[in-house]
Formats: structure tokens, sequence, C-alpha cells
């Protein structure tokens, strides 16, 4: 088996679908309940269960993984519905749509269990409608989506953090551009209960930040998030205009953001980005690529918010 111990503890999703074709007349056998095996999709579930929870007794090189919540749903095949997931000669034909979703918190994804779930939900209902149809058929078993998640280090808050985002591009300042970065930024904030008071954008420039960060803190604006200006280009200033004015330096929140960014793209190792306090506010700069900013946000939402609980000296 594949050595996987250097792989971070992570949120692992995975949804998959599958088709067993059937007649018209089976269709409507079980929508009236008249199966001679009875219930059709209780059990159907039952068995895709067993069958994620046995993958690794039968893939070899399949790493046993804790199954922390697994759902399988069952539909009749049709265009509107499942058009996105299914070429049109499929919808010649009358069938079940298998689709199931499961997560795992582990070191290694938990896709491989979502395909032998839906594979053996196929071959129950198979087993179950074969004394009623001759014509069945199982088929189109995909998966959907993998992810690698993120770490389960959710916290709720009696009082929503106070923040302000701050957009830092010479050609969105300049009406060239529009910002996108920004925008996601105070969705993903607001979406862990933060309140978002104040957004504004300036070009990239020493000068321009600066002033815009100090009048923040002079407010006791407890977070302000910048985004774009991370890079190593000429106009890349944010960076350089934060760390000026830094009292104290959170060069852990940082080191999350790029470690974070680094399982998905190498590219992250590129970041500058920098976070720590002025005063009472804490200030983290986030790239300005709308990948980058989501996937910072989530290596430091919402535990970031901690921080201020620390910053006015009530530790921990």
């Amino acid at each position: 088996m594949r050595d996987i111990t250097h792989k971070q503890i992570t949120l692992r999703t995975a949804r998959a679908i599958g088709v067993i074709f059937c007649t018209p007349e089976t269709i409507q056998l079980i929508k009236t309940d008249a199966l001679p095996k009875g219930n059709l999709f209780d059990v159907a579930r039952a068995a895709g269960f067993i069958g994620a929870k046995l993958t690794p007794q039968l893939l070899p090189h399949c790493h046993p993984v804790q199954i922390d919540g697994m759902d399988m749903s069952f539909e009749f095949l049709d265009t509107e519905k499942h058009a996105e997931y299914f070429d049109a000669a499929v919808f010649n034909r009358s069938g079940i749509v298998i689709t199931g979703n499961a997560k795992s918190i582990g070191r290694t994804g938990i896709e491989m269990e979502m395909l032998t779930a839906v594979s053996i939900a196929a071959l129950e209902i198979y087993d179950m409608l074969k004394p009623v149809d001759k014509q069945l058929e199982i088929g189109h078993i995909k998966l959907l989506q993998k992810r690698g998640g993120k770490s389960d280090r959710e916290r709720f808050f009696a009082t929503p953090p106070i923040c302000a985002v701050l957009v830092c591009s010479d050609s969105t300042a300049a009406g060239t551009r529009e910002d996108k970065s920004g925008k996601l930024m105070i969705e993903m904030l607001k979406e862990v209960n933060a309140d978002v008071v104040d957004y504004q954008v300036v070009a990239d420039d020493v000068l321009q930040i600066q002033q815009q960060i100090k009048a923040w803190v002079a407010q006791d604006i407890h977070f302000i998030f910048t985004t774009g200006g991370t890079g190593l280009g000429p106009r890349d200033n944010t960076v350089s205009a934060v760390k000026a004015l830094l009292e104290h330096e959170a060069e852990g929140i940082a080191e999350a953001m790029r470690g974070y960014g680094q399982q998905r793209t190498p590219l992250a190792m590129m970041s500058r980005g920098v976070a720590g306090t002025i005063a009472q506010s804490l200030v983290v700069t986030l790239p300005g690529s709308v990948g980058g900013v989501k996937e910072s946000l989530e290596a430091i939402l919402p535990g970031v918010f901690h921080a201020r609980k620390m910053i006015l000296g009530e530790g921990h």
C-alpha cells in the first residue's frame, strides 16, 4: 500500500452517481409498491452503506478510512433533473439514478468507498428487480466530485467579529478591472458570522494602503483583510506597506494559508503574504486571485477570529 503518512489529516468528500436501466413497467411496479421482494430503496441504501464500509476488503490497495457521514438517494431518470450528468442518449431509456455523498476526516480520499456504495446499491436493485425485469442494465457509474477538504476547526463566536476588506489593485482602482476577490472575501466572512463594516479599493500604492489601514485601526476594526499585492511583481507593494506597520507579526497565519494553498497548487509558495497586529487590530494580507482568496480564507477561518481574545490580553 502507498505511504500516506506525509499527508495532512483533512476533511475529504466525494460524490458519485450511477444508473440502473429498467423497463417502464418496472418503474410502475416500484411506484405502486408492488414488487415481490418488497421495499426497494431502503434495502438498496443499506446495501450501499455496507459496500462502502467493506471497500478496503474488496480493493487491496485501498486504505481503511473512517466514514464520518454518508447518504444515498434514488430518483427515476429524468431529463430535467439529470441532464448535467449524462449524455442525451441515456434519456431514451427509463431507469433509476443512484447518487451518493460521503465525508471522512483522514489522510486519504473517500471516493472509492462512494463508488463502491453506488455499485453495490445498483447490484442490490438488480437482484430485487430481476424477477420482474429481464432487461436490467447497470451503467454510467462515475465520480462527480472529489475534494480534499479543510481541517475540522469550525468554531462559533457569540459576538460577530468586525471586519473590513481592502482591495489593493492598480487596475481595479482605475476602473479597468472588476473586483471579484474582495467581493468573494466579503461573502466568505459573512458565512462565518463576521460583520463586514467597510470595503474599499485602492491602488497598490504604499501610502494609500497604509492610510486606509491606519484609519481602520483608529476605528478599532477587529480584523482587516487585504487582497492583492502579495506576489513578486514590481507593483506588488501590499506586503511591504503592511509589514512596516505591524507591531507583532503572526507568522503562523501566513504559514497556514501558504501550507493550505501548497496542497492545491505549487504556486502558493510565491505568496509573500503576512499577518500581524497593529494596536488592537489584526491585519491579514491575501493574494489577489479569486482562488487564492478562497483557499487562504478556508485555511484560517473561523479560527483566526480567536486572535481578538488574545490581542485584548485574555489569553487562549
